[in-house]
Order: C-alpha cells, then sequence, then structure tokens
C-alpha cells in the first residue's frame, strides 16, 4: 500500500530475512557445488549460476506448495534431491541433509548488520521469514552476532509459506499484541515482490523494496515490470546502508 507518510513515522519495520539481509543467492549457489562439480563440461548449467538458482528456487517452490507443512531445512533438502535427479547426477541422504542444513551458512550482507544497529534506534525490528526455527537460530547465532530482534516469526510457527496472506495476518496479529504496533505503523521492508511486496499490497501493509539487484529479483521470479501493477511500495532502496541512511538523514530534519 503506496503512502505519503514520512519513514520515520513508523513504529516497525518488518523484514524479510534471506534475500533482504542475508545473502541468499550466494549461499545457495555455494552449496550446490556437490551438484554443479557433476556435470559435464558441455552441460547447459555447468557453472551457470543463474541458472542454477532458478533451477532450485523452481523446486523449492514446488516442494513448499506440495508439503506446506514441511519444515525448511526439509523443503530445501528435498529441492535439492529433485533438482540432482533432473540433472542426471547423485545426491545421497547425507547431501542433502547437509544442504537443508546450510542455512546458517549463508551470510549476512556487508551492509546489513550496521544499517539494523543504526534503524534500531527508530524502529522496532521485526523477522517474517520462510525458514524454520533452528534455521533461523543458527543465522541469529553466527551471522547476526546475536542482534536483538524484537520479535521473530517463521513459517514454523505460522504453518504456512510466503506469500501466502496467512503468513501476513499472523503478522499484524502479532505485532499488535507482542510490541503494541498497529497495522498502519508496520513498515514491511523486503527484496522479494512475489514473496513479499505482493502479498503486502493484498492485505494493505505499506512497504519498502530493498532491491539488491537484477540478479536477485530474477531468480525469484521476474523483473519489476512483471509486478507492476500487483505490487505498491512506497521506497526503493539498493539496500540496507541505503535505507538507514535515508531514515538518519530524515530523522535529523524532524
Amino acid at each position: 500500500m503506496a503512502t505519503t507518510r514520512p519513514l520515520t513515522s513508523f513504529k516497525a519495520l518488518t523484514f524479510d530475512c534471506y534475500g533482504t539481509l542475508v545473502d541468499w543467492e550466494s549461499g545457495i549457489y555455494n552449496n550446490l557445488q556437490p551438484l554443479n562439480q557433476q556435470l559435464a563440461d558441455s552441460h547447459p548449467l555447468k557453472n551457470d549460476r543463474l541458472g542454477l538458482l532458478k533451477a532450485l528456487v523452481r523446486h523449492e517452490g514446488l516442494v513448499q506448495a506440495a508439503n506446506p507443512t514441511y519444515l525448511y531445512h526439509a523443503v530445501l533438502a528435498t529441492a535439492y534431491g529433485n533438482l540432482a535427479t533432473e540433472l542426471g547426477v547423485s545426491a545421497d541422504g547425507e547431501a542433502k541433509a547437509k544442504f537443508g542444513f546450510g542455512v546458517g551458512d549463508w551470510t549476512i550482507y556487508p551492509d546489513t548488520l550496521d544499517a539494523l544497529k543504526r534503524l534500531h534506534k527508530h524502529f522496532k525490528l521485526v523477522i517474517l521469514s520462510n525458514v524454520d526455527l533452528d534455521s533461523f537460530k543458527r543465522t541469529l547465532e553466527k551471522q547476526f552476532q546475536g542482534f536483538p530482534f524484537d520479535a521473530i516469526y517463521t513459517a514454523q510457527e505460522i504453518g504456512s509459506y510466503k506469500p501466502d496472506l496467512n503468513n501476513f495476518r499472523y503478522l499484524i496479529e502479532h505485532c499488535d499484541k507482542d510490541l503494541g504496533v498497529k497495522k498502519e505503523d508496520i513498515l514491511h521492508t523486503a527484496q522479494s515482490l512475489h514473496h513479499d511486496h505482493v502479498p503486502a499490497k493484498q492485505i494493505g501493509l505499506s512497504s519498502a523494496w530493498i532491491e539488491r539487484g537484477e540478479e536477485v529479483e530474477s531468480v525469484m521470479g521476474g523483473d519489476p515490470e512483471t509486478y507492476a501493477d500487483k505490487v505498491s511500495y512506497s521506497w526503493k532502496f539498493t539496500n540496507m546502508k541505503e535505507m538507514a541512511d535515508a531514515v538518519d538523514s530524515a530523522a535529523k530534519s524532524t
């Protein structure tokens, strides 16, 4: 939902994590190397970062749709195995499990932690993620250095995966109940147009788009023109540093 309100007038920023704060693409691609290395040099996806990421995302979506109660590490493990089968290479149970539990090894973007510390001076900070609790816990400990988010809501607790509107209803309800923040004071901050900004518009949440570059959006299912009539974000930033700079600047001028 587009708004003309000042950026600093909101009380909570609710974040997608993987893709917005965490370098999901590099993490996934690095962990796909056991499959990539088995491909013949003549295979069209050999060393094709974008192609392999798109293939994995496609399988992930199919697994989530067919098994909405799977925990995220199981979704990843199954998607990895299905991709291996499609590529005609091998992936045993141990390899699939390792891939599924690799979330905690995905690094945060270099600008993320400092930006969060700066933003926390102005807003409550909340995570709305498609991962399971254990996966996020590992990310929190290893990558965020225990950063004190005000609330963390995962697909495991909610019982569905974004872009299901149920996840956003849960977010709105619990921000009110747990933090005393009403829907109109939430600014949903995310990279994925498909998983976050489309449902944010549908449910009436104000939002800010953290673009993160052409490759990222291509992996997640389309360029901005594809979603032109389906999203309605009020701010667009290249990265989290740019958003924190804008908030600091706005705060100084008030």
